[in-house]
């Protein structure tokens, strides 16, 4: 997953064309020619340094170390493993990195605690993005990564034209979401494309191995077609596990358009069209006809106000400002918009990643 440049960029243009509207509007008189350099010399070296302290800088990069463990201070070289077409611009992407280098697991703050990522440098304009690794990391030091191939994306591209044994650095873990047992008693993700990698890390890690857990979990997956849906290395152990625990984990998958070969028949049926309030509300239990979650005799269960339900949100820009809103300025939650907005969830029912 890796939509932090188009949100960068977004951040760096947004404030200068304001400006450019404001002055276009409300004219100011002449400024002698020494006073303007003066002046803007000086709101240039302010901004240089606004941007130093608060933005990523992406020709700065941290330190390379191959003895150091693992850690979002340095960049550690991991191998290639494989390098697999998955789709239409994508690829299942492989990586080990040598096992003694990953810190401890036993500690109750372990950094491998989901939901996390990795950021991944592109070392020929060190570049760097964060990418959600599918399964976490094994004792092996591997690590299993979807990605796509944006037209403007040079990491992704760099990553599609790695080959097994080449040399990839990456470093962190960075939490992106905290897991806590308990805190929820409902979990409605909703992805696009490649968006579904952090859903798919809770689900190999908790989910699917949290027998006693009391939270049930629903995810509403979109695609542009049935051929951009995930692979069937994510998506069939999705749809199996929600063939066998009905009552724990549901999947419902869209896609705009029906174009191409259609979607396996093993999966889940496909809807066609965007996901939008209905699919929520049909997810809550509002439209009772439908209701996923039925009481032990059968009926639909009725919406409960007291439930605790959260959130996540997950995938391109235009998706996230349709479902939830955008995002705030420097990349902060922002108020809570589009869909889940108009039916009233708060901002303590919603996250964005």
């Amino acid at each position: 997953m890796n939509f932090a440049r188009q949100r960068l960029c977004q951040c760096r243009l947004l404030p200068k064309s304001r400006g450019r509207l404001y002055s276009q509007a409300h004219p100011e008189p002449r400024k002698p020619a020494s006073r303007v350099t003066a002046i803007n010399l000086g709101l240039g070296a302010v901004a240089g340094l606004s941007y130093y302290f608060f933005y990523p800088d992406e020709s700065r990069s941290a330190p390379t170390s191959t003895t150091a463990l693992l850690s979002p201070s340095h960049f550690t070289p991991s191998t290639v493993i494989s390098n697999e077409v998955s789709g239409p611009d994508t690829k299942l992407l492989e990586l080990v990195v040598p096992p003694e280098l990953l810190p401890s697991r036993e500690s109750s703050t372990s950094p491998f605690d989901p939901i996390w990522s990795v950021y991944i440098k592109d070392d020929d304009i060190q570049v760097e993005r964060p990418y959600t690794p599918l399964e976490g990391v094994d004792e092996h030091g591997r690590m299993l990564f979807w990605i796509k191939k944006y037209p403007k994306g040079e990491v992704g591209r760099w990553l599609h034209s790695k080959n097994p044994g080449e040399k990839i650095e990456l470093r962190g873990p960075l939490t992106t979401w905290p897991w806590k047992e308990g805190e929820w008693d409902e979990i409605i993700m909703i992805s696009g494309g490649t968006g579904i990698t952090p859903f798919y890390q809770l689900f190999h890690i908790v989910i699917s191995r949290s027998s006693q857990s009391k939270t049930r979990f629903t995810l509403l997956h979109s695609s542009r077609t049935p051929a951009e849906l995930p692979p069937p290395r994510i998506v069939d152990s999705l749809s199996t596990f929600a063939a066998q625990n009905p009552d724990k984990f549901r999947i419902e998958l869209f896609v705009d358009s029906r174009e191409g070969p259609p979607p396996p028949a093993h999966l889940p049926s496909v809807h066609l069209g965007r996901i939008g309030r209905p699919a929520i509300e049909r997810t809550l239990g509002v439209d009772n006809r439908a209701s996923w979650w039925r009481s032990p005799f059968g009926k639909p269960e009725a919406p409960k106000s007291n439930r605790k339900i959260l959130f996540l949100v997950c995938g391109p820009d235009p998706m996230i400002n349709a479902i939830s809103g955008p995002f705030g300025r420097n990349f902060s939650q922002g108020p809570i918009g589009g869909v889940l907005g108009e039916m009233g969830f708060s901002a303590n029912e919603v996250r964005k990643l």
